[in-house]
């Protein structure tokens, strides 16, 4: 054993070459995205290739480097192209890649100490704040997601609506705690009402109205029924942007529900709360400021690398009441490393944390926060453009309203029998196998929809142009397969 032996490069002038390769190679790469496919399959030797067992003997770090470029770049999501708009998921930008380069150089655990990277994380949590206007008395968490920034809030909502369940869990209290939202809310939330204890089966899921915001004389009526029951309602959770159309539910509404029956209001804002940023839907979003709580994912609508999510609490006390721990190995002094602001671990349960911060710190200040705002307002623009390029072709059907930035349709010949579902299904492969565009799909009205989900910042008119026409000629080429086949 050789105890002066460590991971560091033994020649560190081939390494900073290798580094210069790497970034000249990955700026190329998001400079020429364009002209690759959005997607194409992975083949079988480079699944047979992830195949082999763990190397116990090193390996040069510009073979790695090879490896890399032949058998993991070429197959990705493509969620960095233009064309790109299956669920929702953002592109990232080049200084937001530079950004975790120098994160992960620093390599801090970004929860204790007095160091530059808590300072940062707490400048962003306040930026996120302002950006949603929520009070100065709010409190907040970077996270890895939206699926991490709900069951935050919906843990502080438990300790906070319901007194001792911290201590005793919620078989300790004396009435069974009950959640609200709609049918169209993410799935993320009934798996938060199943790992805070709550249980999905408490988790009452509201009907929608015709425009698939939640319907609230419905929510009222189960609110009163669970209550006869001798049940505690505890928790309505709202959408601002739901999953399937991006529709908004009536915050004002639940916000007098909120308060008529003393319960918690969180809005599940994934993508949709950033909407805010744009004048014509700041009047429409500005109850989120009097919310108890708002998840939105910074890597979705503000285009930042992952991953980077955010919850933001509107009473720092509750926030803090939900997670606050003292451990004797995390003690606060006054003076040296163990200085510094209050452990983030106080508000989360995490303790170890990455720098995801510094790249929203620097694309915020490389952009501002108007050109966010304006690429926003052009993705729901966009919205809207495709869907008058839907309603215009006969052989295409809008399938729901537009609220957003999501656009449903489906290829469909009125007054035809044909599996409509099949055939969409097959349009959505198609164009992802043959590179053209990567839409996802859902069910709207039971039937299998083309879904298109606009978070992307290097979209152009000209992308939706291509993408009506190719699906309107898989369209015909598989519509005139199956009248042949019959």
């Amino acid at each position: 054993m050789n105890n002066n032996e460590t991971l560091d490069p033994e020649d560190w002038d081939k390494m900073n070459s290798l580094a210069h390769d790497m970034v000249s190679d990955m700026m190329a790469y998001l400079r020429n995205v364009r002209e690759r496919p959005v997607w194409q399959p992975v083949p079988k030797v480079t699944k047979d290739f992830f195949n082999a067992s763990v190397p116990l003997d090193r390996q040069d770090p510009s073979d790695v480097y090879k490896e890399f470029r032949q058998h993991i770049l070429p197959y990705t999501k493509g969620n960095i192209h233009p064309r790109f708009w299956a669920w929702v998921q953002g592109t990232g930008t080049p200084l937001g890649v530079m950004a975790d380069m120098l994160a992960s150089g620093m390599n801090p655990n970004v929860t204790i100490g007095e160091q530059s990277a808590v300072y940062v994380d707490r400048q962003v949590v306040d930026w996120c704040r302002q950006m949603m206007g929520m009070p100065e008395s709010a409190s907040g968490m970077l996270l890895s997601g939206g699926s991490m920034a709900n069951t935050t809030a919906l843990i502080v909502a438990r300790n906070s609506m319901l007194p001792g369940v911290r201590e005793k869990g919620i078989f300790g209290l004396e009435a069974r705690p009950v959640m609200y939202c709609s049918t169209e809310t993410h799935s993320c939330v009934a798996k938060a009402a199943e790992v805070t204890g709550i249980g999905s089966e408490w988790l009452r899921r509201i009907p929608v109205n015709g425009d698939y915001t939640i319907n609230t004389d419905a929510l009222e009526e189960q609110i009163g029924t669970d209550l006869d029951n001798g049940l505690r309602p505890f928790c309505i959770v709202g959408n601002v942007g739901t999953v399937n159309t991006g529709a908004i539910d009536d915050i004002a509404a639940l916000t007098r529900l909120r308060d008529k029956y003393n319960l918690w209001l969180h809005l599940d804002g994934a993508f949709g709360a950033l909407a805010k940023l744009v004048p014509e839907y700041a009047g429409k979003l500005r109850p989120i400021e009097t919310v108890d709580s708002v998840a939105f994912d910074l890597h979705k609508w503000m285009y930042m690398p992952y991953e980077v999510g955010c919850v933001l609490i509107s009473q720092r006390e509750r926030h803090k009441a939900a997670f606050a721990a003292t451990p004797n190995y995390l003690l606060h002094h006054e003076r040296g490393l163990a200085s510094g602001p209050e452990s983030l671990n106080n508000y989360g349960i995490e303790l170890s944390r990455g720098f995801k911060a510094l790249k929203v710190w620097m694309s915020i200040k490389e952009h501002g926060l108007y050109k966010y705002a304006a690429q926003i307002e052009k993705n729901i623009h966009q919205a809207r453009y495709l869907g008058r390029l839907v309603t215009s072709q006969p052989r295409l059907q809008l399938m729901a309203d537009i609220p957003l930035n999501i656009v449903c349709f489906r290829y469909f010949v009125a007054g035809i029998d044909a599996d409509w579902d099949q055939i969409n299904k097959e349009i959505v492969m198609t164009l992802q196998e043959r590179g053209i565009a990567s839409p996802s799909s859902t069910v709207i009205g039971g039937h299998y929809s083309i879904r298109v989900a606009i978070t992307n910042h290097r979209s152009i008119h000209y992308d939706f142009d291509l993408l009506v026409s190719e699906t309107l000629s898989i369209g015909d080429g598989l519509y005139s397969l199956q009248l042949t086949e019959k």
